[in-house]
């Protein structure tokens, strides 16, 4: 996935990095960064991730010790990751000087894969990984890292809304109780008229075997997902807020051999269709236009 030829280059970053000490939940940045690196490290990847790479390359920390190898894991990583690509590059076509608005976002890489030379990318996320993410990938331009609550919605001060805003919240939402989940979707499309979100859901099975304990990936315990929704009720997201007008399906594409040739079965036969991890955006109405009330001018860009 390309956001066009003005994507930016690979960063020359210095040498190897200490080894980070998260918490469980933050920790998951790790796991993510491992299985993108993993399929990027191949001729035939369905990713392209070089960033990912050099940082697994780079950090101190016993990846393949701590969370196993699995070749299909790794693809289906990077074919969920691809699905979020995607839609930040269609919004960056349609809204070239747009605002994307990552939460949660650890190690993400994405910005060096899709990122079109013009648009404004912050990231929120909890203070220690702000910090790591600051040591590991500093923050170009147009980046800004802000270390706060993704949930309380303060961060949005910061947006300058006189622009197009995208939010990504790329595993996220299921490590927070429901009804933050629901806060934090109705703030966002009261608070970004005319924008949108993309965010990814684990199904129930699955939260049913974290919450037990059960979700264990050799020696890495998954950390509880309180939250979950089967792709079957991904409808029941727009009762979040009058705010969001429509509600869209992201299915993943592509993908190698057996991944590849079971993927279209398993997003569309039932009951593996309706009960799959799943990945939907959110569009958010407009703000209905105040008569006798003159359009606000555009900020101007901050350098």
């Amino acid at each position: 996935m390309t956001g066009g030829a003005e994507r930016p280059e690979p960063v020359e970053r210095p040498g190897a990095a200490k080894r980070p000490e998260l918490a469980a939940v933050p920790e998951t940045a790790l796991w993510t960064l491992y299985q993108r690196a993993a399929e990027a490290r191949r001729p035939d990847a369905v990713l392209h991730d070089p960033e990912a790479v050099g940082l697994v390359d780079r950090i101190d920390y016993p990846f393949a010790e701590r969370f196993g190898t699995s070749g299909a894991q790794a693809q289906f990583q990077a074919l969920r990751v691809a699905c979020f690509d995607r839609e930040v590059a269609d919004f960056l076509v349609r809204e070239p000087r747009g605002t994307v608005v990552c939460l949660g976002e650890g190690l993400e890489t994405q910005y060096w894969r899709v990122d079109n030379g013009r648009a404004r990318w912050l990231t929120v996320d909890l203070p220690e990984s702000v910090a790591l993410r600051e040591e590991l990938l500093p923050p170009g331009p147009r980046q800004r890292y802000l270390a706060a609550d993704a949930t309380g919605l303060g961060w949005a001060a910061e947006v300058d809304r006189s622009r197009r805003v995208l939010i990504t919240t790329q595993g996220l939402l299921m490590y927070l109780p429901p009804a933050r989940v629901k806060a934090l979707i109705a703030g966002c499309a009261e608070l970004f008229p005319g924008g949108s979100m993309v965010l990814d859901a684990v199904p129930r099975w699955f939260s049913r075997l974290t919450l037990s304990g059960r979700m264990r990936i050799r020696g890495y315990q998954v950390p509880p997902m309180p939250w979950a929704m089967d792709a079957g009720e991904q409808g029941k997201l727009g009762t979040a807020s009058p705010a969001v007008a429509a509600v869209r399906d992201v299915r993943p594409t592509g993908g190698r051999g057996l991944v590849g040739a079971l993927l279209p079965l398993a997003t569309r036969i039932p009951p593996l269709a309706t009960r799959r991890p799943s990945i939907t955006v959110l569009e958010f109405a407009e703000r209905p236009e105040q008569p006798g009330r003159p359009e606000q001018p555009e900020r101007p860009e901050r350098s």
